[in-house]
């Protein structure tokens, strides 16, 4: 048999048909979403799915070890799409945070973000020798130049899904406990200087309005109280499909971000909590298997690269559903394989293939 083809035969059905089923969805959803639009996103979305869907299985079907060679490259490549983006940026909801390449945007900081996770599990794999200060300090370098980039953009969201990929990485990449229990108490620390002095005022809103979404219902807390409206007018079972005089269709949902930030809510309305609790258990399998894929890594950089990518897609994850329901303040975080966004689904069918890569290369010899 072809090594190509037995490579295919070892891939982890389970999870191909898990990211299958949800980018299906997805492509439903955005529908759901935004019929009743002049935009069709829901065709953009399974054109990006096209596109990708071939490098997904490319990535799948190679050695994940190639990231020991590829890591760097991808990693300088971030950083020159973090500095290209802070000069030619498009500036949207407050962040200048994309780039316009014509028929398409591109948010460079979800490559910076995946390649960092590259190049921390390269670093954590060969380091365990060092120090653990000098360990920390090296980690310290490798995130922190694009996390302050991504912070000048300003981009809170992938600000904040950096801090637990990193520190689930370093944990797994045997960075001593005490260490890392002294770095989150420091940090826990800084969040009111962070908030009082590194938020700019939208930033600053949305936390309080997090807080205290009925101190503003018209203003700040007009979409945070349109999801619970949303969500709760759902009930049980939802509202059905393209149900009339929803909160969606009359437009209460913010119509420029709710078939990505607010996907969730529609979502509620139309399939209550049933419809809500069948995806987050789906979600919920999700992680599971790529935690066992962690488990079953055949080498230190399988498992960190799975660690870190789980830690990811759980944190997109939680902060998108959380900001719906007023369990999070609102990030603009895409839900992961559902959300509308094509550099999003670019990055994310990447990380897949890096996990079914690790999944099928796992008892192969090094």
């Amino acid at each position: 048999m072809h090594p190509i083809l037995r490579n295919f035969f070892r891939t982890n059905w389970l999870l191909l048909w898990l990211m299958l089923g949800l980018l299906a969805y997805g492509v439903y959803a955005i529908y759901s979403a935004t019929w009743m639009r002049e935009q069709n996103f829901w065709t953009s979305q399974m054109v990006w799915i096209a596109i990708c869907m071939p490098m997904f299985f490319v990535v799948s079907l190679v050695d994940y070890r190639w990231v020991r060679f590829g890591a760097i490259p991808m990693y300088v490549l971030g950083m020159l799409g973090l500095v290209a983006v802070m000069l030619f940026g498009e500036k949207r909801f407050g962040a200048k945070s994309w780039i316009d390449l014509g028929p398409m945007s591109f948010q460079p900081s979800q490559l910076a973000l995946l390649a960092g996770i590259l190049t921390l599990a390269i670093f954590l794999q060969r380091s365990r020798a060092m120090m653990p200060f000098l360990r920390i300090l090296c980690i310290g370098g490798i995130v922190g130049v694009p996390w302050i980039l991504i912070l000048i953009q300003p981009d809170l969201g992938s600000c904040i899904v950096w801090v637990p990929v990193v520190l689930a990485m370093m944990f797994v990449g045997g960075i001593p406990k005490r260490w890392l229990i002294a770095m989150l108490l420091v940090g826990l620390a800084m969040i009111p200087l962070v908030i009082h002095f590194g938020l700019k005022p939208y930033q600053y809103s949305r936390i309080t309005t997090f807080l205290n979404p009925e101190a503003d219902p018209q203003g700040d807390g007009w979409n945070i109280t349109q999801s619970l409206i949303a969500i709760g007018s759902g009930g049980f079972a939802g509202k059905g499909f393209k149900a009339p005089n929803t909160q969606n269709e009359l437009g209460f949902l913010p119509a420029t971000i709710v078939h990505n930030d607010f996907i969730f809510s529609v979502m509620g309305e139309q399939h209550g909590f049933l419809g809500g609790l069948a995806l987050i258990v789906a979600f919920a399998l999700l992680f599971v298997v790529i935690l066992n894929i962690a488990i079953e890594a055949g080498d230190d950089v399988g498992r960190l690269l799975s660690v870190g990518i789980a830690v990811l897609l759980f944190t997109h994850t939680f902060m998108n559903i959380g900001m719906t329901i007023s369990v999070t303040p609102i990030t603009g975080l895409p839900l992961p394989l559902v959300s509308y966004g094509g550099s999003f689904v670019m990055i994310t069918l990447f990380s897949f293939g890096l996990l079914q890569s690790i999944w099928i290369h796992r008892r192969l010899p090094r």
